[in-house]
């Protein structure tokens, strides 16, 4: 099953049942969480150790609404238990935040922009992660460090990619029609994009999913047209968790010589990714989820000769060839313009070298432990609920979009948050197509939870218990929700 236990009280203590507004320090007379959580990854945050530092913060809160009860500042809070990592991942391990404050304390220099020690070893941080995430998506010999591309984060990645390669066919090849191939299970950082660009003209298809969110690999190839320019695929949805075979559609489109871009924004870190066999030429990813890395920091892996098709669109100072008032056409620079999240990309270096040490097999086992876990103590239609996406645990990663009968999804996250400190996202999770296709759209989309590498079972059993508490008592909660005392901010 994977997953490791953590002892009785070892969690992170927080307020429950309220909003958080911000964070203060602990007091010195309030419990620390204790060390000593078991299992393949030990020791997180929150439990104190290895996968990160004990932060030392309680959230500052205000009731939701003026219904609500205060917290009781001398009762023991509950624990928080943090299942929402398709966010972002949280706790980070202590190497990650470790890497930020030491370059921000040791060094400070901005890459490419001297010849002193501090800015040579800045490069030297960045060319190291090019290099290790190029070990994450196949083998070093083909993907030469330069073809990773630095980005604020995976839609910056998206936004490069899509409007990138739209911008090379209008300049290169203007009266030549542009067709785009992507799918009903996009996040609204593909749909967005490509729904500004069918405004200006860009013809757009778009695949359908089955009721598990599932997308046939056929379905995509049969979309795709002689005028057809990029192929854009998610590998797995942020809200079902389904994980497409891009791997079918990706052979299909080298065949063909259509570009495949894929969104790894909940894959990469948590499932293997070998961008040669599976004929990925455009591969987005945040650093902040499954990568462990800080917020800020994200990447787009260009297969070499595919940068030839896509426009820069961004414009500025490199550090380079700063005798030419245009952008340069070498790697990576030709992407990267302005000065570099160094401090984002040290600790996305750390990041990267804590998964590569544990190995992606490793944690994909310890996650479908989790799942199996989760599918097993799930309380099920028998309850009210119902949750969207694959029972197949090998056809999904760590992420369940939850409904019930009776409470809507804001009122099933805060009664999480309150009775469980089960921290969870409710709402559209900004992928309205999703929602259309589950049919969840018009009921307020779904409550989701989110496992991550420090996930243990016993997190998994405690939020399914509470499901199964909450649904006992879904007659009163609705009421309250009906009286409107029972309300959660809208989701983004």
């Amino acid at each position: 099953m994977g997953g490791g236990g953590t002892p009785a009280g070892s969690r992170c203590h927080g307020w429950g049942g309220a909003v958080h507004t911000g964070w203060k320090p602990v007091p010195p007379s309030r419990p620390q969480a204790h060390a000593g959580a078991s299992g393949l990854f030990p020791r997180c945050a929150w439990r104190g150790g290895a996968c990160g530092v004990r932060v030392g913060l309680y959230p500052v809160v205000m009731p939701s609404n003026p219904h609500q009860q205060k917290p009781n500042p001398h009762q023991q809070p509950p624990p928080r238990i943090y299942l929402d990592n398709a966010a972002t991942s949280f706790p980070k391990p202590q190497a990650v935040l470790r890497a930020i404050v030491e370059y921000s304390t040791q060094n400070g220099a901005s890459p490419g922009r001297g010849a002193y020690a501090e800015a040579v070893a800045g490069a030297a941080v960045l060319r190291r992660c090019r290099e290790r995430l190029g070990e994450l998506v196949g083998a070093p010999a083909l993907v030469p460090p330069e073809q990773v591309i630095f980005t604020l984060n995976c839609t910056d990645a998206l936004n490069l990619a899509i409007h990138g390669t739209v911008a090379w066919w209008k300049h290169h090849r203007p009266d030549e029609p542009i067709h785009i191939v992507s799918t009903a299970m996009e996040h609204n950082s593909v749909l967005r994009p490509l729904t500004h660009l069918a405004a200006q003209g860009v013809r757009v298809t778009r695949v359908g999913a089955d009721a598990d969110g599932l997308v046939a690999p056929g379905e995509v190839i049969d979309a795709i047209r002689p005028e057809t320019r990029l192929v854009v695929m998610v590998h797995a949805s942020n809200v079902t968790g389904t994980v497409q075979d891009v791997g079918a559609v990706g052979r299909a489109c080298r065949e063909r010589g259509v570009p495949l871009l894929v969104d790894a924004a909940q894959t990469l870190g948590h499932l293997p990714v070998d961008v040669e066999t599976m004929g990925i030429d455009l591969l987005a990813f945040p650093g902040h989820k499954g990568l462990m890395g800080p917020a800020g920091t994200g990447g787009l892996y260009i297969r070499p000769g595919a940068e030839d098709r896509i426009e820069p669109v961004r414009h500025g100072g490199t550090g380079s060839r700063s005798e030419s008032d245009q952008q340069p056409t070498d790697l990576p620079d030709r992407f990267e313009a302005g000065s570099h999240n160094t401090l984002g990309i040290a600790g996305l270096l750390a990041g990267v070298e804590w998964v590569l040490e544990r190995t992606v097999d490793a944690i994909r086992r310890h996650e479908v432990g989790l799942i199996e876990t989760f599918l097993d103590a799930f309380p099920g239609e028998s309850a009210g609920y119902r949750l969207h996406g694959p029972t197949d645990p090998t056809r999904r990663v760590g992420v369940f979009a939850i409904t019930h009968e009776r409470l809507a999804p804001g009122a099933l996250a805060l009664a999480l948050e309150a009775r469980a400190g089960v921290l969870g996202r409710a709402g559209l999770h900004c992928a309205p197509g999703v929602h259309e296709t589950l049919g969840t759209t018009k009921t307020g989309g779904a409550c989701r939870l989110s496992v991550g590498p420090c996930t243990t079972t016993e997190d998994i059993r405690a939020a399914c218990a509470c499901l199964a508490a909450i649904s006992a008592q879904a007659g009163t909660l609705a009421g309250q929700e009906d009286r409107g005392s029972s309300t959660q901010p809208a989701s983004v």
